[in-house]
């Protein structure tokens, strides 16, 4: 029996991929098809926001083309799932003449010519271009406007600060959507304006410095069937994922304590830096730092502590703050700092061992699990790609395309993170360390 082997990432299937499998079928008498993981295709910085990977295997699978389907996953594979397989001829469009003639080596390797006139790209361009505002003023613009270009089938529509009325009226008459990351205090009224002009909200967080505003705003986002989406980046990078499901699946035993630390220094020289100065510490960096507070030991705290070091008495500018969150089992710790500088990793520790982040967590493609025996130590290693934020955006069309907002962020946290801010702002059990 003659075995064939062919790869691709099949999103939004169409007539060239048949064609393309037909072709390969013909070649032998065993198709094996390789449909890439979405985690693999961000690591070639090709991010596809259509289809998720079961749905693209689906359609392979209803083509009654493939023997067999399997999933593509790391750098290096064919050559394992040639020798695995027993694979006679390796199969791929000749868009790749002489990319793949190192597998010469295992087996036959033939280039197909592919159906003129189509590609997936094509189809999603003419589908629908999702159209991308963006509002605010911090160097997160410029960042967003860059890492849009690698999510195929969105697009920048343009920029403003959100302060002009009709400024803003205007790019979101021309957009399907805004990512908001103006200053905290008005974020909550621009994303108020988007929804009830229809458009779906990627914003940063927090979303509004109070909880009742959060809940409202995500309740108006419902009533208008819109997708409402908080933006923390690091939420979305599959390093960070990973150990959260590490943890959650208990190999460091029973979570006991999340410490946190997130600190940068100011800078005093550009237009960005200039309008960010009027957000602290906490209103910057906090989001981040209580993610993983959050997410590992929940939002049902019993009882917190804040300590702030206020640079700016007028302003009120929080140069550093801690946090500490009693639970009735664990607890919680966060350090967050905007004009001083720390050990930005994040510990978790367990009954059983403690996973390790190093600085900068927030976004690190490595850790390590550890345990009282270093010989049982793993060390886990995955891409990151602009911090995160395409993995981001990815998730915002997914979501905006079926109705259903992703699971990474919980509105729950949401809430507890507005929480946290409107007890700072309040000055609700707050300890002030004033600068002399």
């Amino acid at each position: 029996m003659k075995k064939v082997i062919t790869y691709g990432t099949y999103d939004l299937l169409h007539y060239g991929h048949i064609r393309l499998l037909e072709r390969a079928r013909a070649l032998g008498d065993y198709l094996i098809v390789g449909v890439t993981a979405d985690d693999f295709d961000k690591t070639r910085g090709k991010i596809n926001g259509k289809q998720s990977l079961i749905e693209r295997i689906e359609a392979v699978r209803e083509t009654g083309l493939a023997d067999e389907i399997i999933v593509e996953e790391y750098q290096g594979q064919k050559i394992d799932d040639i020798r695995r397989y027993g694979v006679d001829i390796f199969a791929i469009g000749s868009d790749w003449e002489g990319k793949f003639d190192y597998l010469k080596e295992y087996c036959q390797v033939v280039y197909l010519p592919r159906t003129e006139g189509v590609s997936s790209s094509e189809l999603r361009s003419r589908n629908h271009v999702f159209r991308i505002g963006i509002v605010g003023e911090s160097a997160m613009v410029d960042k967003f406007v860059a890492e849009v270009r690698y999510v195929n089938g969105a697009e920048v529509t343009g920029v403003c600060n959100g302060y002009e009325k009709t400024e803003y009226e205007e790019l979101l008459n021309k957009s399907d959507a805004v990512y908001v990351v103006s200053n905290p205090k008005e974020r909550a009224g621009l994303v108020k304006r988007a929804l009830l002009k229809g458009k779906h909200v990627l914003c940063e967080s927090p979303v509004a410095e109070t909880e009742s505003d959060c809940r409202y705003l995500m309740n108006l986002a419902e009533e208008k069937k819109l997708i409402l989406m908080e933006a923390i980046k690091t939420a979305y990078a599959t390093a960070y994922h990973r150990l959260c499901l590490l943890a959650k699946g208990g190999v460091i035993g029973k979570v006991v304590s999340v410490e946190a630390t997130c600190t940068s220094m100011r800078e005093q020289d550009t237009e960005y830096s200039r309008a960010e100065q009027r957000w602290g510490s906490l209103s910057d960096w906090g989001p981040i730092a209580l993610l993983p507070v959050f997410q590992m030991l929940g939002t049902n705290y019993l009882d917190k502590r804040i300590v702030s070091w206020i640079e700016s008495k007028t302003e009120r500018y929080d140069a550093f703050t801690k946090i500490d969150f009693l639970y009735q089992n664990a607890v919680g710790s966060i350090k967050v700092g905007k004009g001083v500088k720390s050990e930005g990793i994040l510990v978790i520790t367990g009954t059983k061992g403690y996973i390790y982040v190093p600085a900068p967590w927030w976004k690190t493609d490595y850790f390590e699990v550890r345990y009282e025996n270093p010989e049982q130590n793993k060390r886990y290693f995955y891409q990151l790609d602009g911090e995160g934020i395409r993995y981001e955006i990815l998730e915002f069309l997914r979501s905006v395309e079926t109705g259903v907002k992703g699971t990474y962020l919980d509105d729950e946290i949401a809430l507890a993170i507005s929480s946290v801010i409107e007890a700072y702002n309040s000055n609700e059990d707050v300890l002030t360390i004033e600068n002399a």
